[in-house]
């Protein structure tokens, strides 16, 4: 939780500006539903549990198609609901154009202006272009998370900017998508978008996820695409909070220079630059840190060099690998 809501409410709260709540579709794992439902009761959004995770590729054309069966007509904007956004404003207003570019036809992705050579996320490059200032470009390449050379050069460069994962386009074009590079999961679509709305849904999404691949959107259809990819750029303080050191960033207030941020039972003292969480009950007491995370959990505690939180995936890996799935 970023502030005083929950990242899902303060996404919807944020489209409010531009869409109503009926327009909203929520598509969440199982295991999130109850406290999505409880979250947001007094709502009228649409809540979509997946049975397991497939990735974002089925995530999306589950979106898709109940988009057609309410009868949408213009463009959607598949999004994260786990980002923050400092300016709401500036977002709608990125949102609003990629939605009108989009109704033309092809695929249009947010790309948010860096503000530091980041190695955590990945990039979209725009084509070469003589137009300055212009609202859109077309998309050269998705790129990799880069190391920290790259990510300099594509800083000083002007023409890259952070892959927020935010992708615009009508349900047609994301279905007609689908159908021509994953044919398998169009079909499994299809047959799901015969019981929308009837008793059957649920038991059929079930053995349809079952059989479906898992694949991201960006490998499954957008390194494959021939349609028009068009990005446009987005300075809206962006961060995707999908590490402690984005949360750190976001958190930590100056504290005489110290920058720590710390919640629950915890105490730091000569402690530079850390972020400390304790929540199993216990005191975490800190002294002559610098550069640390420190998570304690009824189950597990984490320390990690804070600058390399985007790495904690080789401990699930290891977790994984050592029959410890309870503990991811």
């Amino acid at each position: 939780m970023v502030g005083d809501k929950s990242m899902l409410v303060q996404t919807c709260d944020r489209l409010g500006s531009i869409i109503s709540d009926k327009e909203m579709i929520i598509i969440l794992g199982q295991n999130h539903l109850r406290e999505a439902k409880r979250l947001l009761k007094s709502r009228k959004v649409h809540i979509l549990a997946e049975p397991i995770g497939r990735n974002t590729t089925p995530c999306i054309g589950l979106g898709a198609i109940y988009a057609r069966y309410l009868g949408c007509r213009k463009a959607i904007a598949f999004l994260p609901a786990d980002h923050y956004i400092g300016d709401p404003a500036a977002f709608t207003m990125a949102i609003e154009q990629a939605g009108n570019l989009a109704e033309s036809g092809g695929i249009v992705t947010i790309g948010i202006i860096p503000s530091r050579p980041e190695t955590g996320y990945g990039y979209i490059k725009r084509a070469v272009s003589d137009r300055k200032d212009h609202p859109f470009y077309e998309v050269s390449s998705f790129v990799e998370k880069p190391d920290l050379k790259k990510a300099r050069a594509y800083l000083a460069s002007g023409d890259y900017f952070w892959n927020a994962g935010i992708f615009v386009a009508t349900h047609e074009t994301i279905l007609n998508e689908i159908k021509l590079h994953l044919p398998d999961l169009y079909k499994g679509l299809l047959s799901l978008e015969k019981v929308l709305g009837t008793g059957s849904f649920k038991k059929r999404l079930g053995k349809v996820y079952k059989g479906l691949e898992s694949v991201s959107f960006d490998y499954g259809i957008m390194e494959k695409t021939r349609s028009p990819i068009f990005v446009i750029p987005c300075d809206c303080g962006w961060s995707d909070v999908g590490s402690w050191e984005s949360l750190h960033e976001l958190k930590a207030g100056d504290n005489e220079g110290l920058r720590n941020f710390s919640e629950g039972e915890s105490i730091l003292i000569d402690c530079r630059n850390s972020l400390v969480s304790g929540m199993s009950g216990r005191l975490v007491a800190c002294l002559g840190l610098k550069n640390c995370v420190i998570v304690d959990t009824d189950d597990a505690l984490l320390v990690a060099d804070l600058h390399r939180s985007q790495d904690i995936r080789k401990i699930v890996e290891y977790l994984k690998r050592n029959k410890m799935e309870d503990l991811v």
